[in-house]
């Protein structure tokens, strides 16, 4: 390489331009992704930018919201060369995490929950427990994953218990402030309350769901929950 070009590239680019302390490492990180993304660079220094990213503490939701936002505006090609390039490097991460959450509890994750994801803003999980007298499952959410709004609807009895049973989460019902969830923790929820549960935006999350027996039983969905009322939970 050139002395020149060395210098530019190793003292300025990466020595003084990359340590200028007017950008946080995490936005300068996610800036050259969309500048390399732009110009249809997908080679080997993409590569390097968005492991950089990770490194900096760019989460899988936040890059695939990134490029799934710039793919507008730059071009559909273009944000599935970058996910295709970017799926490899954040799977082993969720992958790890996956892992370590499951080891610290005694129940299964379970499988995807395909069956209820309209429900859901994120990726969540479900192992039944029980199927029998009291129908007793795990629910397990990924970091930000959360359901919607919803009321458990009875004539007599009914409504849910929650008993969680590993990461951080949160509870909430409508017209109070949402409340923080650990393992241990136990949330009575009478039926006719609407409310939402789910995990923080930093953590796992898994908690016991379990059906109390009532006349008439049904489940009503409603709204997801907002952006800005997720935000708003303790310690967010």
């Amino acid at each position: 390489m050139p002395p020149d070009f060395a210098h530019f590239n190793d003292d300025v680019l990466f020595g003084e331009n990359w340590n200028n302390g007017d950008i946080d490492l995490k936005t300068r990180c996610v800036i050259t992704v969309v500048a390399l993304m732009s110009s249809g660079i997908t080679d080997s220094s993409l590569k390097y930018h968005l492991e950089n990213a990770k490194s900096a503490g760019v989460s899988r939701s936040e890059i695939a919201a990134i490029v799934t936002h710039v793919g507008f505006y730059v071009g559909w090609p273009k944000a599935w060369a970058v996910f295709n390039m970017a799926k490899d490097i954040w799977t082993s991460d969720c992958e790890t995490a996956q892992a370590a959450h499951q080891a610290q509890m005694i129940f299964p994750i379970g499988k995807p929950n395909d069956g209820f994801a309209q429900y859901f803003t994120g990726k969540s999980y479900l192992a039944p427990i029980s199927t029998e007298q009291v129908g007793i499952f795990n629910v397990t959410f990924e970091p930000s994953c959360r359901n919607n709004w919803h009321i458990h609807h009875a004539a007599e009895g009914g409504g849910q218990i929650l008993v969680c049973v590993a990461g951080r989460g949160y509870y909430q019902e409508w017209g109070k402030e949402a409340i923080e969830l650990n393992a241990g923790d136990c949330i009575n929820i009478p039926a006719g309350v609407k409310h939402w549960h789910g995990a923080a935006r930093d953590s796992w999350f898994s908690h016991l769901a379990i059906e109390v027996p009532g006349k008439n039983c049904s489940n009503e969905w409603l709204e997801p929950v907002s952006e800005q009322q997720y935000a708003n939970c303790p310690n967010f």
